[in-house]
C-alpha cells in the first residue's frame, strides 16, 4: 500500500512511538557542500499500518525516502522540495514537513536529539535551496537585461582575437615542425658534418617546436575558457529569447482567433437582430468558452412564481447564442444593453487585483435589516451613525486622489514571463496604498451576512447565507486597478470595528518562504479565520492565481463549523488590450463538528461572451446529511446573491428539477462612493483601512512609510522607501541564515521563525496545519505592551 500523509490521530494510532532499534540517527555526509543527511526514520503511512520504517536522504534541498537502502538507485517512494516548505515540530520526537497542502510528511525520530538534528539540517537545506534559486533568478534576470548588440560585439571581438592567436601559433608550429623534421633527416644522413653540430641543430629546432606548441596550448585554453564563460550566459539568453518569441507568437495567434470569433459573432447578431455593426462591436467579448454545465433557473407557471432549477443544461456556445437571439421572451434591447454593460465592466480590472482570493439572535437580525434599509435610502436622508449617546469615531470617506504617473507596463513585464508573480519587482506605480493584509480584511466588508447566518435555526439556510458571504469577497475585483503592497515578515494589521460594524480582526504575515498571511476575525456570534498563500505564473497574455490555504468559520451558538478554499482567479490581457479579471472554478463549503455531513457546492461560471448566462454568474446548492438538495443559490459575484428553499424535487431520467420558493436577497453590493474612480476605486471601508491610529502595534501596516508616502502622493519617495524596506528585510533574512548555518556547524539547535500573534495548529480530522490566533493581541493593546514586536520598518 502506498504511503499517504495522515493526521494528528496518527501519533495515537502508532501505539507508543518508536520501537527499539527501528530508527537510527541520521548522519551528516562529510566532504560535501550540501547539508546532506541519511538515516532511518519512521514515516506515517495510514491508519492501518501506522508509522513505518523508511530510509530518508536529504540532498541538494530535496528530502527523499525509500523502503530500504537498496532502492536508492532505482525506486524513490516520495520526495518533497524544501524550497517553500513548512517544517513544523509536533512533539519531542515528531515533526512535519509540508509543501503548502499538496504533500505532507509526518516523521518520527528515535529521540529528541535525532529529531533536532534532522530539523536543523532541514532548515539549513531550505535556506540554501532558497538562496540557490534566488541566485539563479538574479543571474537570469541580469542576463535578460543585457543590451544584446553591445555584448555580442564585445564577445565576438574577444573570441576573434583569441582565434587569431591560435592561427598564428598554428602557422609557427607548422613552420618549426617542418624545420625539426628536416633536422632529424639530416641527423640520419652520412654527411661529413660532425654529429655534434647536427645534434645541436636538432635540439634548437625541437626547442622552438616545444615553445610554439606550448603557446598553441595556452592560446587554446584561453579560447576555451572564454567560450565556456560566455557560452552559458548566451545559452540562457538564447533560451530566454526563444521562450519570449514563442509566447508572443501564442499571444498573436490567440488574438487572431479572438478577432475571428468576434467577427463571426457580429455577423450572427446582425443577421438575427438586424443590429448595426457599431453596436455589436461595443458588446463583443474577448474570450470564448466551451460548454457550461451546472444549473439554469426558470419560472414555473404552475407554482405561483416559484422557480425550477435544472441540472446539466449543456449546449454549445454557438447554439446558446442563436437560441438566445431568436427565442427571447423579454425585451431584446434591454438584454443587449445589459450584455454591453457587463462586458464593459469586465474589461476594467487590475494587473494583480487578486483578492487573494478572501447581543442576541433577534437583535442581530434587526441590526442587519436596519442597515440594509439605510443602504437603500438616499445618502442625504440616511440617519447619522454618530448621533447616539456614545458618539463613535468620525471616519474618513475617501483618500487623496491618485496622481497621474505614466509608466510602461511592457517595459516591466517583458522580462518577467514565466516567473512567480510575487517575485516580479514592481514600482509603486502599479500599487494601491493598501497592504495585502488590508485587502484580506476587506473580505469581511459584508460580515453582517454572518450575523444573519448565526441567527438561522435551519442549518441548511445558515449555510446558504454563508455561501453568499464567500461570493461577496470578490465584489471589488472588477474595478480595482492596483496591486496591494506585499507584506513584510512580521507585518500586522488590526481592524477594530466592533462598535459600528460588529467585528474586529487581526492579520499577520507569518512566513516569508513561502509567503503566508494569517487573519482572524470575530463578531459577536461567530469567529472566522483563514490562511492565505498562492501560486501564480505570469504567462504573457494572462496571470493565473491559484489560492492555497483554507478559510474557516465557527458559529458559536450552534457549534457549526465550515471550511472552504477560494476559487481560481485569472487576469487577462496583461500586455495587449484592456485588463479584465475572471473568477472561476468550483468551491465546496464543508461542515464539521455539529455541521458534519452538510455541504454547499458553488460554481463560479467562467466568462464566455457566447453564453446566455449573465457574466460573473455563481450558481450552487446546499445539500443536507441525506444528500438532498435543500436550498439553491444564484447571482453574480460582483453584484448580488439570492437564495431560495427547495419545495420539492422532480426526479427525471437524467436531470432532476428543483421547484423552489421565493428568492430572497442574501447579499447586495453597496454603491461605490462618489468619484471613487479618482482614488483607486476604493470602497468606503477600503478608504478607512489605512486611516492612521496611534494605539496600534508598531508593525501595523498603517505605520509602513512607503505605503503612507504613496497615499500622500509622494511616489518617488515611496519607491525609495520601498527599496529600503525590502533591502532591510533581505539583510535580516541573511542574518538568520548565517545564524542557522553557525548553529548547524556547532551542532546546536536553531529555532525557526515564530509569528508574534499566531501559532500553527493541526486542523481537526485532517493532515493540514493552519495558523490560528493566540488571542493575546488585544490584551497587549490594552496594556500598550509591544515589547515583543520585531523592528521591520
Amino acid at each position: 500500500m502506498a504511503d499517504a500523509a495522515a493526521g494528528a490521530g496518527g501519533a495515537a494510532a502508532a501505539g507508543g512511538g518508536v520501537a527499539g532499534g527501528t530508527a537510527a540517527a541520521g548522519k551528516p555526509e562529510k566532504g560535501s557542500g550540501d547539508p546532506e543527511m541519511k538515516g532511518w526514520l519512521l514515516k506515517w503511512t495510514n491508519y492501518i499500518k501506522g508509522y513505518q520504517r523508511r530510509w530518508f536522504v536529504l540532498s541538494k534541498g530535496v528530502l527523499s525516502y525509500y523502503r530500504n537502502q537498496s532502492e536508492i538507485n532505482h525506486t524513490c517512494r516520495g520526495t518533497i522540495s524544501l524550497h517553500g516548505a513548512l517544517i513544523h515540530t509536533v512533539d519531542s520526537c515528531t515533526f512535519v514537513i509540508s509543501n503548502g497542502g499538496t504533500q505532507t510528511f509526518h516523521i518520527k525520530a528515535a529521540n529528541e536529539v535525532e529529531r533536532q538534528s534532522w530539523v536543523t539540517s532541514l532548515e539549513l537545506a531550505k535556506v540554501k535551496a532558497i538562496r540557490a534559486i534566488e541566485s539563479e533568478e538574479e543571474e537570469a534576470e541580469e542576463t535578460a537585461q543585457v543590451v544584446p548588440s553591445q555584448e555580442i560585439y564585445a564577445v565576438v571581438r574577444d573570441l576573434t582575437e583569441r582565434l587569431e592567436n591560435m592561427r598564428t601559433c598554428y602557422d609557427l608550429i607548422t613552420k618549426h615542425g617542418a624545420a625539426l623534421q628536416r633536422a632529424l633527416n639530416d641527423l640520419e644522413s652520412n654527411e661529413e658534418e660532425s654529429l655534434a653540430s647536427r645534434t645541436k641543430i636538432v635540439n634548437e629546432r625541437a626547442t622552438l617546436f616545444r615553445i610554439t606548441s606550448n603557446a598553441m596550448i595556452n592560446a587554446g585554453n584561453d579560447y576555451l575558457r572564454s567560450a565556456e564563460s560566455q557560452g552559458q550566459k548566451w545559452s540562457k539568453m538564447l533560451h530566454h529569447e526563444r521562450e519570449q518569441r514563442q509566447r508572443l507568437e501564442e499571444i498573436i495567434e490567440q488574438m487572431a482567433k479572438q478577432q475571428s470569433q468576434m467577427e463571426q459573432a457580429a455577423v450572427m447578431v446582425r443577421r438575427s437582430k438586424n443590429v448595426p455593426p457599431a453596436v455589436v462591436a461595443a458588446g463583443a467579448g474577448l474570450t470564448s468558452d466551451d460548454e457550461t454545465e451546472f444549473f439554469d433557473a426558470e419560472e414555473h407557471p404552475d407554482n405561483g412564481g416559484a422557480f425550477i432549477l435544472k441540472l446539466n443544461n449543456r449546449r454549445s456556445s454557438s447554439e446558446d447564442h442563436v437560441e438566445g437571439s431568436e427565442g427571447q421572451t423579454g425585451s431584446s434591447s434591454e438584454s443587449d444593453e445589459t450584455k454591453r454593460s457587463n462586458v464593459q465592466q469586465q474589461q476594467v480590472c487590475l494587473i494583480s487585483a487578486i483578492r487573494m482570493a478572501s447581543g442576541d439572535d433577534e437583535d442581530a437580525v434587526d441590526r442587519v435589516s436596519n442597515q440594509r434599509q439605510e443602504d437603500e435610502m438616499p445618502r442625504s436622508t440616511r440617519p447619522s451613525r454618530n448621533s447616539s449617546s456614545n458618539p463613535q469615531k468620525v471616519r474618513r470617506t475617501r483618500v487623496p486622489d491618485k496622481p497621474n504617473y505614466p509608466l510602461s507596463l511592457w517595459s516591466i513585464m517583458k522580462n518577467c514571463i514565466g516567473k512567480d508573480l510575487s517575485k516580479i519587482p514592481m514600482p509603486v506605480n502599479f500599487n494601491e496604498p493598501l497592504s495585502m493584509l488590508q485587502r484580506l480584511t476587506e473580505d469581511y466588508e459584508y460580515a453582517d451576512i454572518l450575523d444573519v447566518a448565526a441567527a438561522c435555526t435551519d442549518e441548511c439556510e445558515q449555510l446558504a447565507y454563508l455561501a453568499a458571504f464567500t461570493a461577496s469577497a470578490y465584489a471589488t475585483t472588477t474595478n480595482r486597478t492596483g496591486k496591494p503592497f506585499n507584506p513584510l515578515l512580521g507585518e500586522t494589521f488590526e481592524c477594530d470595528r466592533m462598535e459600528d460594524l460588529g467585528w474586529r480582526s487581526l492579520a499577520e504575515q507569518v512566513s516569508h518562504h513561502p509567503p503566508i498571511a494569517a487573519i482572524h476575525c470575530e463578531g459577536r456570534t461567530w469567529q472566522c479565520w483563514q490562511e492565505f498563500s498562492m501560486t501564480s505564473k505570469f504567462r504573457g497574455k494572462y496571470v493565473q492565481i491559484n489560492p492555497l490555504g483554507g478559510a474557516y468559520v465557527l458559529f458559536q451558538k450552534s457549534g457549526h463549523r465550515y471550511s472552504w478554499r477560494k476559487v481560481t482567479t485569472t487576469v487577462n490581457n496583461i500586455i495587449v488590450g484592456k485588463l479584465w479579471v475572471d473568477q472561476h472554478g468550483e468551491m465546496e463549503i464543508k461542515g464539521s463538528n455539529a455541521a458534519e455531513g452538510i455541504k454547499c457546492i458553488l460554481n463560479f461560471v467562467p466568462y464566455s461572451y457566447f453564453s446566455r448566462e449573465v457574466q460573473r454568474t455563481v450558481k450552487g446548492v446546499v445539500i443536507n446529511r441525506k444528500n438532498e438538495v435543500k436550498w439553491v443559490i444564484r447571482g453574480t459575484w460582483d453584484d448580488k446573491m439570492e437564495i431560495a428553499p427547495v419545495l420539492r424535487t422532480q426526479k427525471n431520467a437524467d436531470n432532476p428539477t428543483y421547484i423552489t420558493g421565493d428568492y430572497r436577497v442574501a447579499w447586495k453590493r453597496r454603491p461605490a462612493p462618489p468619484e471613487s474612480e479618482k482614488f483607486y476605486n476604493f470602497t468606503t471601508l477600503a478608504c478607512q483601512l489605512n486611516e492612521f491610529e496611534d494605539d496600534v502595534a508598531p508593525t501595523d501596516a498603517r505605520r509602513r512609510p512607503d505605503q503612507r508616502l504613496m497615499e500622500d502622493g509622494a511616489w518617488d519617495e515611496s519607491n525609495q522607501e520601498k527599496l529600503r524596506l525590502e533591502e532591510k528585510q533581505r539583510t535580516k533574512r541573511r542574518e538568520r541564515e548565517a545564524e542557522a548555518e553557525a548553529a548547524a556547524a556547532e551542532g546546536r539547535p536553531y529555532p525557526a521563525y515564530e509569528p508574534m500573534w499566531f501559532k500553527q495548529e493541526k486542523v481537526e480530522n485532517s493532515d493540514e496545519y493552519v495558523h490560528v490566533f493566540k488571542n493575546t493581541y488585544w490584551d497587549a493593546k490594552a496594556a500598550q505592551d509591544w515589547s515583543g514586536c520585531p523592528d521591520i520598518y
